[in-house]
């Protein structure tokens, strides 16, 4: 299992992106304010079940690679690594604004929201990079693979799907101030950035290899 200065490491990197407004949390906050708390709910629920099968599909495609080379497990920390930096950058330098819409269509049935939400978020190709960059950097390569990537991506989507609740639950609040607080939005983004580029350059620095 990873060491608990990893373990550590993951928990903060993990909270900061949990709670930082992305994709993620702007589609909950427009189902939200669209459908009420119930389709927010729905839809948090829905991206949860999507971003475990990115989880399981990840945890069982990096297990095969270690167990077929060390060098390649290295090769993906490290191209993770610079893939981290280049989000922190991304992030900083994109332009400040607020989506309006998402282009998808919206019901008032929970079981058509849930489903909708699950396959948002199984469907996007992002999400499963994301967890393959990220995850790798804190996993021990001496334990078992797919349990400390599916406890570390089980974690990572919980952490997720509770700000997306609180977001379902406070959407009018929140809407208004992240629409209003251009400063806040600026300040998270930089903040998040920073974080990502830290954490990448961290491991950039300090993996070792795995052999």
């Amino acid at each position: 299992m990873p060491d608990a200065t990893s373990f550590g490491l993951f928990l903060s990197a993990a909270f900061l992106l949990a709670v930082t407004p992305g994709p993620g949390i702007f589609y909950v906050l427009t189902r939200s304010l669209k459908g009420g708390r119930s389709e927010g709910y729905a839809s948090s629920f829905g991206t949860s079940i999507g971003g475990m099968f990115h989880v399981l599909a990840a945890g069982l495609g990096i297990s095969a690679i270690l167990s077929t080379s060390a060098t390649l497990f290295t090769i993906i920390k490290f191209a993770g690594a610079a893939y981290l930096i280049y989000l922190g950058i991304r992030t900083i330098l994109a332009p400040d604004e607020i989506p309006e819409e998402h282009d998808v269509e919206y019901a008032t049935d929970f079981k058509q929201v849930l489903f909708q939400g699950m396959m948002t978020e199984a469907l996007n190709p992002k999400t499963a990079i994301f967890f393959l960059a990220f995850l790798p950097q804190f996993i021990n390569p001496e334990g078992v693979i797919v349990t400390q990537f599916i406890l570390l991506g089980t974690i990572s989507v919980l952490m997720n799907t509770t700000a997306d609740i609180v977001v379902a639950t406070m959407a009018g609040p929140i809407g208004s101030q992240l629409k209003q607080r251009a400063g806040l939005r600026k300040g998270q983004k930089l903040f998040t950035g920073t974080g990502l580029i830290a954490l990448g350059a961290y491991v950039a620095v300090t993996g070792e290899s795995s052999e």
